[in-house]
Parts: structure tokens; sequence; C-alpha cells
């Protein structure tokens, strides 16, 4: 079982309390929490992909760190970043491979 995200509490409650909501207990307390549909390893693929295809690397950092908690290797991030760089453009791989660099640098 996911353990329990409390980053929409923590990062926008005050501010956004109904979409911190949302965030902890819906996105990840119940739609990652669908194991038995999609493995968390598979989601991650599929949403590293859609932040990268999407340019939005502020959320990338911490999906990266997700993905490698749930498996992903460098060399797969490797490959899936080169393999989008056809589909969601070159500078967003640039882009992308510079925030990889740093989450698995290990």
């Amino acid at each position: 079982m996911a353990e329990k995200q409390t980053a929409g509490r923590d990062l926008l409650g005050e501010f956004a309390p109904k979409f911190a909501e949302l965030n902890d207990d819906v996105l990840f307390g119940e739609v990652w929490a669908r194991e038995k549909e999609l493995s968390p390893r598979d989601r991650s693929m599929i949403t590293v992909s859609a932040l990268i295809a999407g340019g939005n690397f502020e959320q990338l950092i911490p999906h990266l760190q997700k993905a490698k908690a749930n498996g992903l290797t460098k060399d797969e991030i490797a490959e899936i970043i080169t393999h989008l760089s056809f589909y969601a453009g070159w500078p967003k791989a640039w882009s992308a491979f510079n925030i990889a660099k740093k989450i698995y640098k290990d």
C-alpha cells in the first residue's frame, strides 16, 4: 500500500484547502493506490512522461524521486527521456535530463 501523501496539505493547505485535499486524498490516496490496475512503477513512468511532455519541470522533481523509489533505474529514465525527446521536444528533454542527473546522481 502506498504511503499517505501530505504534500498538498503541507504546501497548499492554508491557501487552497480543497485542492490540497483532492491532491492528497483523491490523486495520491485513491488513484495512485489502484495498484491492481497499474503498478506504482508504471504510474511513475506515465506521470514522468506526461510531466516532461507538458514541460511541467517543477513537478518533475518530486515525481522523478518517486519514480526512483518505485524502481525506475537511471538507465530506464534516460531511455524514457531520449524516447520522449522526439515526441515532446529536444529542449524539454535537455531540461528533463538536467533534473534527472541530480535525482539519479548516486
